[in-house]
């Protein structure tokens, strides 16, 4: 594998390999903490992000490498007018592996046939959140024990939710998982993630507005926020920004062992009151997120950690 654009770059023993591996770093740090010396990171930041970029900078610092790039397109020759490929190709220059988000679908695909160097998609638009989706995984295994066999709901922007997407997209590769697909009726999942995924895989689903109704089924509660950036119409956004708030009472008739996960940041979809229940798991995400990170990199680089 020479980049990772989508998480069907991915195979599933690939999948596995990156969980052990996370989880080797996890049990035994300081094996790692060398073994990119000498390795550079850019971090090419098209769109606005604090946990991502700051999560694959800190998976670079810890594997013993460093770190360069910007963190929006105002600071780079974009805002002169350079081409993306262009911009990419000077930084395969100077970088051995890139991490790159950028708001138009497909321009880190279009970014990669024009680098010798790996490119993993940090998020490009409404499409595909590979890293984020990787994150999740190492999150439901560390804290289900499996992969397989769950009643997933996800709740709040599935319209433009690049991380729902590329959730149910892996997901959907495992045996017997099952969705609650909740949000307004503007913001349902698209036709293609039905027709592409869940139909032709025969995978049972229910699309509704009603979150408490289907609180008890849930093994995975993944909340997702109304994000502004993807609105055309102001009005709309405020209109629909507040459609789920999960609060403790809506919680009472959940499972004991429900995961609640979030791929923030967060606005108003989840009170912080929720934060101080041990189902809670959005912050392991983030945790998470930095060892897969980490693992992802090694593989792609071909570093190998005996």
């Amino acid at each position: 594998m020479k980049h990772l654009m989508d998480i069907n770059d991915l195979t599933l023993s690939q999948i596995d390999q990156l969980i052990a591996t996370a989880n080797d770093i996890i049990a035994d740090k300081d094996k790692y903490k060398d073994v990119c010396k000498g390795k550079k990171l850019a971090t090419l930041f098209f769109e606005p992000s604090t946990r991502t970029r700051l999560s694959f900078e800190a998976a670079m610092i810890e594997l013993g490498g460093s770190i360069l790039g910007f963190s929006e397109a105002q600071s780079s020759s974009a805002a002169k007018g350079e081409s993306v490929t262009d911009t990419v190709q000077t930084v395969g220059c100077y970088a051995d592996i890139i991490a790159m988000r950028h708001p138009k679908e497909g321009a880190p695909l279009a970014a990669s046939k024009r680098t010798t160097v790996p490119i993993i998609n940090a998020g490009d638009g409404g499409h595909s959140h590979p890293t984020q989706t990787l994150a999740d995984i190492l999150t439901i295994h560390r804290e289900k024990g499996r992969l397989s066999n769950m009643t997933v709901g996800v709740c709040g922007d599935l319209k433009f939710g690049r991380t729902v997407h590329s959730l149910i997209n892996a997901l959907s590769r495992y045996e017997g998982n099952e969705y609650i697909c909740i949000s307004p009726k503007e913001l349902v999942i698209p036709d293609y993630v039905k027709a592409n995924i869940l139909e032709k895989n025969k995978i049972e689903y229910i699309e509704t507005t009603d979150m408490e109704e289907y609180m008890p089924s849930l093994d995975i509660l993944y909340m997702t926020r109304v994000q502004r950036e993807r609105f055309f119409n102001e009005a709309d956004y405020v209109r629909l920004k507040d459609s789920y708030i999960l609060t403790p009472d809506k919680l009472k008739s959940a499972k004991p062992d429900l995961s609640i996960m979030h791929p923030l940041p967060r606005v108003n979809e989840i009170s912080v009151k929720v934060d101080d229940d041990p189902r809670a798991c959005y912050f392991k995400q983030v945790v998470n997120g930095k060892y897969m990170r980490m693992a992802l990199i090694l593989m792609l680089l071909g570093i190998e950690v005996k």
